[in-house]
């Protein structure tokens, strides 16, 4: 692949001109990430996490009421459910349609991995509403800053304390815990070291989980009856000193600090988040020296994303045409046709999107473990998913015949990476519908 091209469509969301990109598409991505570059986000408007959580709670509670008080107005399960659906679409209708239009998607693209990373579903009742506002609250602000500060304010968003549990956690000798039968929970700590830092080989132990969830305990927020936020509850908290990694941290709030910035500082963390950069933005093998100069820049800069996020599109290895394609996941695949074809997102399309989203395995806000969506092609390669994307150009195309001709449209988008089959299946077709239907079904569209 030329440069202009990688740079479009592998590491952005597709572009339907070249012209973008221009002579320097290296320049062009690395001037994304410069301070205030960034195309902003529009939150106006949506609900935020905490007024999502309160309304959460609210439901919870009207839905656990007995029949007769549920009748009241002010009690009717199905008002709150209502509610933050209508929440919900808002908030993925917005940012989809940021994706779409975002002047900077490479940047874009750096934050959906982040959020990604930082993976919160809406699987449980309580995390509901509360995915996009962890995108938008705890991802987006800190995604060009220091990773110890993103770590923190996903670790401590209401979201990720319920996703993961730790709202009900309590240390067995704290004061709480020895009136109740409730104890400690260590899943935020297990997905703390093994996915959003140290990894899965990153030389933590068990005693290392069950220490980090012990000071972890204290952290919680209150479904019914709070503010919405995220606190620390020293009736929760497991006393006395915690040892994780060989080190010792004090009792209280201030040691979960240390923690995250220890972590974010580990030469473990340093290898495994430079690994699943390489893996997302480059290659399903990424090249060694990448992983090495990703890994080495991220501990000389303590964490600091905006130059770790430099190191990986200034590497030639990222810009080399030896690197296989990646084949998209469903959501790129989908955004990246309305953005090449410069399709806004209204009601329709937005229900058409999520519909198509779950046929091919990626519903919205519901990835199916704390890893989030896998990033390797072969995940999304079964003979049914490859039929199913067939089958989604084809309704695509018909429904959106006249918003371009592919024609000339895949010449634009790729230039002379356009394969010579591919350009003459488009060239050969029956018609407008047909030729982009062909286009979005083809191995260059399909892939990035």
């Amino acid at each position: 692949m030329q440069a202009a091209t990688l740079a479009a469509h592998r590491f952005g969301y597709s572009e339907t001109s070249l012209r973008g990109p221009g002579a320097d598409p290296r320049s062009w991505v690395l001037a994304q990430f410069l301070p205030g570059a960034q195309t902003p986000f529009d939150a106006g408007g949506l609900m935020d996490g905490a007024a999502a959580l309160r309304l959460t709670g609210e439901l919870l509670r009207s839905a656990a009421a007995p029949a007769a008080a549920a009748s009241a107005p002010e009690l009717r399960p199905n008002a709150q459910a209502l509610t933050l659906r209508r929440a919900n679409r808002a908030a993925l209708q917005r940012r989809w349609q940021h994706i779409i239009t975002t002047e900077t998607p490479v940047a874009e693209r750096w934050v959906q991995f982040w959020a990604n990373h930082c993976c919160v579903a809406a699987t449980k009742g309580a995390t509901r509403a509360l995915v996009w506002p962890h995108e938008n609250e705890a991802i987006r602000p800190q995604a060009f800053g220091r990773f110890s500060a993103l770590l923190r304010a996903s670790t401590l968003h209401p979201a990720m304390l319920l996703y993961l549990d730790n709202a009900q956690s309590m240390g067995p000798q704290s004061r709480a815990g020895l009136r109740r039968e409730r104890g400690l929970n260590e899943n935020l700590a297990r997905e703390l070291l093994e996915l959003h830092t140290l990894g899965v080989n990153g030389g933590y132990s068990q005693a290392d989980v069950t220490e980090t969830a012990r000071l972890l305990t204290g952290w919680t927020v209150r479904l019914q009856g709070g503010d919405g936020r995220a606190s620390f509850q020293p009736a929760l908290h497991q006393p006395g000193p915690k040892t994780v990694l060989g080190r010792r941290y004090p009792e209280g709030p201030e040691a979960l600090d240390q923690l995250l910035q220890d972590l974010a500082l580990h030469p473990a963390t340093a290898r495994h988040l430079a690994g699943k950069l390489a893996l997302h933005f480059v290659s399903d093998t990424p090249p060694p020296a990448l992983v090495d100069a990703l890994a080495r820049r991220w501990r000389e800069s303590g964490g600091d994303l905006r130059q770790v996020a430099q190191a990986l599109f200034e590497h030639p290895a990222t810009w080399s045409a030896q690197n296989p394609p990646k084949l998209k996941r469903p959501e790129e695949l989908l955004l990246s046709a309305h953005r090449q074809l410069k399709l806004p997102l209204g009601d329709r399309e937005l229900d058409a999107g999520m519909q198509t989203l779950t046929a091919l395995g990626q519903a919205p806000g519901r990835a199916p473990s704390p890893q989030g969506w896998p990033d390797r092609s072969e995940d999304w390669l079964s003979p049914d998913a490859l039929l199913k994307r067939v089958q989604w150009a084809e309704r695509f195309a018909q429904r959106h015949a006249q918003a371009a001709d592919a024609r000339a449209l895949a010449r634009l988008a790729l230039g002379e990476d356009l394969g010579e089959s591919t350009r003459l299946q488009i060239e050969r077709a029956a018609d407008g519908a047909q030729a982009l239907a062909l286009w979005l079904a083809s191995p260059e569209f399909q892939r990035r």
